[in-house]
């Protein structure tokens, strides 16, 4: 497909959506607007039968449960999708000579961007792992955590390079992080199944309103959400970043090492 077609393509479409966007938009209630009958429903039913303070989480992970089971193997199909395309065509070779455009030189990384990063990273993680587990007292939850904990991998190869990045990220535990948390995730849907409940039933008990371990069968639910986004993200960075480096063989002019 050449170019201008895709662009033609991306205009029609574009164009397709823009009336129902602007439909959409225009009736979004004002901000400050009464809370709609729904969210009134949830304010008053989920603190007492669920022992949480955050509506979005019981909502996510209770009241629409099976939607976000749903999305969360969509995402680990689109994952999948990336890592057959990519990897399939590449292979797992971890080596660390980049690829060079010929008149564009590879300039060194500043001192400064490495201890920032390397600042940056183990902080940005621990805040990642503070969202998720307080998803159902303050806002977050596992996929909100799980994207800052991936965002921290990213860090980390900003500052320690493509080298020191690939000896730690290694594609294995990501493939098992992301399908083990989605796999975790149905789990909390089917075990429930096993004890007479219906699915995704809550089976534990609730804890305390506003207490950190408190909704019960949620806590497990979010726990797998943070395992599939952290591993399901850096996954996909890790592929992006791998298409920069160069295949295994002798070097070639127009090829540098980094």
């Amino acid at each position: 497909m050449s170019p201008r077609l895709r662009l033609a393509l991306l205009g029609a479409a574009l164009a397709g959506l823009l009336p129902g966007a602007v439909a959409v938009i225009g009736r979004l209630p004002e901000f400050g607007a009464t809370i709609a009958a729904y969210g009134e429903s949830i304010n008053a039913i989920v603190p007492g039968e669920r022992h949480v303070a955050n509506m979005v989480s019981a909502i996510n992970f209770d009241v629409r449960g099976l939607d976000t089971l749903g999305e969360e193997f969509m995402l680990l199909a689109a994952i999948t999708g990336t890592v057959v395309l990519l990897r399939g065509r590449r292979g797992e070779s971890t080596t660390d000579r980049a690829m060079r455009l010929p008149g564009r030189a590879i300039l060194p990384r500043s001192e400064a961007v490495v201890l920032t990063c390397r600042l940056a990273g183990p902080l940005l993680m621990l805040f990642g792992l503070y969202i998720v587990v307080h998803a159902t007292v303050t806002p977050g939850g596992g996929f909100q955590g799980g994207v800052i904990l991936a965002s921290g991998t990213l860090l980390a190869y900003l500052g320690e390079g493509y080298a020191g990045w690939r000896d730690v990220v290694r594609s294995h535990w990501l493939d098992a992080m992301e399908g083990g948390g989605a796999l975790l995730f149905a789990l909390c849907g089917l075990a429930p199944m096993l004890t007479g409940a219906a699915f995704m039933q809550n089976v534990l008990p609730l804890g305390t309103f506003r207490d950190l371990y408190s909704g019960g069968l949620m806590l497990i639910e979010n726990a797998g959400v943070a395992l599939a986004v952290c591993g399901g993200f850096t996954q996909l960075f890790l592929e992006f970043l791998e298409e920069t480096r160069e295949s295994d063989g002798p070097d070639e002019p127009g090829e540098d090492t980094a």
